[in-house]
């Protein structure tokens, strides 16, 4: 198995605070009553899970599903701007870093063109034919920026090993009924989806979204291979990155958290 990065879950979020930027992004409507801005700010992570505390399985989950559905919306054309403040490049703040090819590109190479990047569905919408609805169509938790030519090979699939490396993303591989992204981002693509299987639990007008240890999933509201994901949340643990991204989606966006980005130990906990 290519799995290259092996530190500790142990690293706290105080990093994140560092790197906050704001926001150029427009939100949308609130579907879902969100706390005020600067109270989001101040809300400590304890104090955000404090209804979670002590609980495992399904009774986590529920407590976590409760805690992270409330929470702030953005349209589809406002993801554009939110991508380029919550995946830029700390090293070039003229950048993003998409999430499979790991290449540092200009945010104003947005659009449809060979060369552009694109607003990638980690959870294609395709399963649970959510599309791009103001829900689980546009949660910040799960679009990450990619080149389009890359996002159009992964398409729709599952995420599980092997297959023939993919152009255009080093590290990457797919077959007809899978894709592998490169090492350094195969738990946030694991968090990423576990996340989404808590928050939409079928009851605001969505899919119930779940996790089940298979691939051709199609239109099924459905993700895979979860015995690999959790594999990969356990390896590559949560990094600054991720946690500042976390952050400013918090602080600035939707108001919610994804908490297997804040305790990746859930995960085994509730699966």
């Amino acid at each position: 198995m290519r799995i290259s990065r092996t530190a500790p879950w142990a690293a706290g979020l105080a990093a994140a605070a560092l790197f906050l930027i704001p926001a150029t992004a427009t939100a949308g409507p609130q579907r879902t009553a969100a706390a005020p801005r600067a109270a989001a700010a101040a809300t400590s992570v304890d104090d955000y899970y404090a209804p979670a505390a002590g609980k495992t399985g399904a009774a986590l989950k529920k407590a976590l599903h409760d805690i992270i559905k409330n929470q702030s919306t953005v349209t589809y054309d406002g993801v554009w701007n939110a991508l380029k403040v919550t995946d830029q490049d700390p090293a070039n703040p003229n950048n993003v870093i998409l999430v499979y090819s790991g290449r540092s590109q200009s945010k104003n190479t947005n659009g449809g063109g060979v060369n552009d990047w694109n607003r990638e569905h980690v959870w294609a919408k395709s399963h649970g034919d959510f599309g791009t609805a103001t829900g689980p169509g546009t949660d910040l938790h799960h679009l990450r920026p990619e080149d389009v030519t890359v996002n159009s090979t992964r398409g729709n699939k599952d995420f599980d090993m092997g297959g023939s490396p993919v152009a255009e993303a080093p590290g990457s591989y797919t077959d007809a009924d899978s894709f592998e992204p490169r090492d350094a981002v195969k738990g946030d693509v694991a968090r990423m989806l576990l996340y989404m299987a808590v928050r939409y639990e079928g009851g605001d007008g969505f899919p119930d979204l779940e996790m089940n240890d298979k691939v051709n999933n199609g239109t099924a509201p459905l993700f895979g291979r979860l015995s690999l994901l959790k594999q990969w949340n356990q390896m590559d643990p949560p990094d600054a990155f991720e946690k500042r991204r976390n952050q400013v989606i918090f602080d600035t966006y939707q108001h919610n958290r994804n908490p297997f980005i804040d305790h990746p130990e859930w995960v085994n906990s509730i699966w």
